[in-house]
Formats: structure tokens, sequence, C-alpha cells
């Protein structure tokens, strides 16, 4: 027998080496016998897949690169999930509108199952979903989603955010809890019934909680829960950080619902707290009903009223300091069609094409969410004649569709050219910030209007340009959301008037 001596004689690193090798080819095999006609990708090691591959600090550039080498449809494992990347206007389309019902699932991953807990509008999945989306989709509606109310309440949070940035006095400031208050305002009178007052000390405690929460996500402590869960829920790190962190936001609503529990109103709901519990005293409901299942749902309102338009105003001010000249030509825009004697509307934005051009290209250039929400396949289907498995986790590449050189003049530049046409504003069929399809963003509208809005009353106000002797970047954190590096930034008052009319 030749084997025996021949194990006897190999040293420790040649056996380490032969069984890594050995269980790269057992991985690569078994993923080749299980899927044929698998999308093409990176090679995968074994329990760690291509974590190696990725860019950490710069995720959405990896996907982006790894798309040119491997085309619009590539494969990866990730977080111990097959995954599927889609690139390309016509490939999102096919997966998220033609294919809309197959990929309409979110995935439960181990980190996403245990703060989420699979309720919700985000996480949700069938008829839970379905119930809980119609439920607020009417709600909110009720509360004067797309009417006039509305618009005048976040008219009026545009005065107190400029009134808070006028306090500034034109000294170098950090914009970003002012930002989030102001845009949180709009979700908290809606869902809490009221507004919070920008020295309010709790909530600007809250709003940093909730910011740290999103940045915690991407952490590598955070990740390998997602593979390992059963070893890292014994470890410390930034995932029991995180988890803490959430307790504290689920405590904030579950007290904000004790005080409707205590105080109920005897008339019509004013919020979409009391319109929830209302739906809870009712009989014969959908079993998706539930106080578990509301805590959930005014987190997710919460949470995505508040970051996603707050990030991008703050990428706005950004921009506009970096941009003195295109700054310069919305406000000469304001001037012809708002004036200074009043506030906008957005009934004017008909009549603001360049305002309205900047505003795309903000969100274009922000590219705050790179890679959609993802999705995840209820049935076998194929997608570019490649075999996708039920349960894939499937990632739509927004980063490579908005920086893509056939689709957009100048990708890499800050242009609101891109979306004008003989001077008048014009609709871009590759511009998905919203994702498009069954889970399209439930408060697009509301986001529009928000941004609309509050851009236009902060440039009719004042003039945003860098400190003096201070180099402003385009640096960024890496979060849920991909979010401005802070920064400091001064407020020119530019308006001889003190007041405006509402």
């Amino acid at each position: 027998m030749q084997f025996p001596s021949l194990w006897e004689g190999a040293s420790l690193k040649s056996l380490l080496l032969f069984s890594a090798v050995f269980l790269m080819l057992a991985s690569y095999l078994q993923r080749r016998r299980r899927h044929p006609n698998y999308p093409p990708g990176p090679f995968q090691l074994p329990f760690l897949g291509n974590f190696f591959h990725m860019d950490h600090k710069n995720p959405h550039m990896a996907f982006y690169q790894l798309a040119k080498k491997y085309g619009n449809i590539f494969s990866l494992e990730l977080v111990g999930c097959p995954v599927i990347v889609v690139t390309g206007l016509s490939l999102i389309k096919e997966v998220l509108v033609n294919q809309g019902q197959v990929f309409v699932d979110r995935p439960h991953t181990p980190l996403r199952s245990y703060v989420f807990k699979k309720l919700g509008l985000i996480m949700s999945n069938g008829q839970e979903w379905k119930d809980q989306r119609r439920f607020t989709l009417m709600t909110l509606r009720n509360f004067g989603l797309g009417k006039r109310t509305l618009e005048l309440r976040i008219q009026e949070e545009a005065m107190y955010l400029t009134e808070a940035i006028r306090e500034e006095k034109g000294q170098p400031f950090d914009p970003h809890f002012q930002i989030n208050n102001a845009v949180s305002n709009i979700i908290c009178s809606v869902t809490f019934g009221n507004r919070f007052e920008y020295h309010d000390s709790q909530f600007r405690e809250l709003l940093k909680i909730l910011d740290e929460a999103m940045m915690l996500q991407t952490k590598w402590e955070c990740q390998f829960f997602e593979m390992f869960p059963r070893i890292m829920k014994f470890l410390p790190g930034a995932h029991k950080k995180l988890f803490r962190e959430w307790k504290k936001l689920e405590s904030f609503v579950l007290d904000i619902i004790r005080q409707h529990k205590e105080n109920p109103n005897s008339e019509e709901a004013q919020d979409f707290i009391e319109a929830y519990l209302t739906e809870l005293s009712k009989g014969n409901i959908s079993p998706s009903f539930s106080e578990d299942n509301l805590v959930s749902c005014t987190l997710d309102l919460f949470l995505a009223g508040t970051e996603t338009t707050s990030t991008t105003l703050r990428w706005a001010l950004l921009y506009m300091a970096l941009c003195p000249e295109i700054q310069g030509k919305i406000q000469a825009e304001i001037d012809r069609v708002v004036g200074q004697s009043r506030l906008p509307t957005m009934a004017d934005r008909e009549n603001m094409p360049y305002t309205n051009a900047a505003v795309h290209e903000i969100q274009r250039m922000g590219n705050i969410v790179p890679f959609n929400v993802p999705r995840m396949s209820t049935v076998d289907t194929t997608v570019a004649g490649y075999h996708v498995p039920k349960g894939t986790l499937l990632v739509t590449n927004l980063t490579a569709l908005h920086r893509d050189p056939k689709e957009w003049a100048t990708p890499d530049a800050f242009n609101p050219e891109h979306f004008l046409e003989d001077g008048q504003f014009k609709k871009r069929e590759s511009f998905l910030p919203f994702s498009a399809g069954k889970r399209v963003c439930l408060g697009e509208q509301l986001a529009r209007t928000e941004l609309f809005i509050f851009f236009t009353c902060l440039l009719q106000r004042f003039t945003f340009q860098a400190p003096p002797d201070t180099q402003l970047t385009l640096d960024f954190r890496i979060g849920l959301t991909i979010s401005p590096a802070p920064y400091k930034i001064c407020a020119i008052p530019r308006e001889t008037q003190s007041d405006l009319d509402l």
C-alpha cells in the first residue's frame, strides 16, 4: 500500500494545501452540477464565497467592474447566499417588470430576519406584504399623499428648516441632522401625528441612532453574522451594537403606540398609528395585522421616509457648493418663476425645467441605493438564457445603469443637461432611483415632492459654498445607503425680505 506512506511523509503545509484545493474543486463541481447553465462569475471560495472579491469600502464600483468583465448578468456567492447581479436597462426591466411576479419576494438572510423579523413593508412577502402595503398606501392617501394638504405641510417644514439654517449666520456648519430632522418631521407627522423641534435633544439622539444603525449593517461582523449566525451570536462586535440600537428604535415606536392607546381619539384617526389601531379593533381582518406588524411598518416608514430623502438633500447642498455656476442658474430660474415673496409649489415645477433637471441629476449622481433593495426568485426561471433557481438573491446594478455611457452624455460628471431637451425637462427611462415593478418605492410621490420643495426653498433663501480655505470633496460613507462623508458648509442668506407668505 502506497497511500499510507505518502500521507505519513506529507507535511502539514502540504496537507492543508491539498485540502484547500480539494474543497475549492468540490465546491466548483457541485455548483456546476447543480446549475449547468448558471450565469458566469468569479471563482468562489468554500464557505466564504466571493467575500474577498468585494471592495467593502466601495462595493458599488466593485459590481460595476465585475459587470464589465462578466457581462450584464453574472453570479456571486455573498453572505452564504447565491446572488445574481443584473445590469443594463433591458435586463433590469425584464426582472423587475416583465418577471415582476417571479422576483417579488425579499430574501430572508439571518441578519435581516433578526432585525426586521420578516414583518413590515420592506422585508415581508406574500399575502402579508400585499395586505400591509395596500393598507399603508390607502392610509397615506387619506392623510394627504398626493394632495395639497401634505404639500402645505412640507412648505411649512421648509420654513422651519430655513430658519434653523439662518441661525448659523453664514458660518460653517454640518447640515446633517437639521436636514434629517426636517425630512423626518414630514413622515412623523403622518405616522405619529406630530413633528419634533430641531433642538429636541431626545429626537436628535434618535436620529443619530438611526444613522448609526444604517452604517453598522455593512460592518464585517454583520456580514459574518449572515454567514455564521450561530457562532456570531455569541461573539461581540458591530452586530451586537446594531441589535441594541434597533431595540432603541423599537422602544421609541412602542412608547408612541402606548401613548395612542392611552389617549384614543374618539373621532376619525389622525395618523397612521391611530388608523392601524382602529383596524386592529375590527373583526374579520387579515391575520397579518398585529401590533408587531404595526411596530415594523411604522419603523419602515420612519426609516425610509427619513434616510433616503435627507441623504439626497445632503448630496444636493454639496453639489451646489461644488458647482456654483449650476447653483446660479437654478437660483436665476427660481427668481424668475417664484420670486422672493412666496414659497415654491409643485405647480411651479413645470415652469422650472432646469431646477427639476438638477434634482434628478442629484439623484443620479448621489446614487444612494446603488443595488436597489434585493429581491429573490420565487420559482426557477430563465434570465438572458441563463438558469436562475428558486431562492436566488437578485441584485439590480443601478450604479452601472446610472453611469452607462450609452445612456448618459457625461456619465461621471454632474450635468443637469442629462434631463433637458431643447430647454425642456425630459424624462429618462434609464433613471430608476425608486426601482420599478410591483415593489416600486411606496413613498416615491412623497419623496419627489419633498425633494423639489425643500431643495427649491433652500436655494431660494441661501447660496451654499465651501467654508474659507476648505476644499469640499465627494467622499462618501457606505451603509444601507451611500451618503456624503460629514462636511461643513456655509449658507449665505440671499433674499432681502425676512418673511415669505405661505
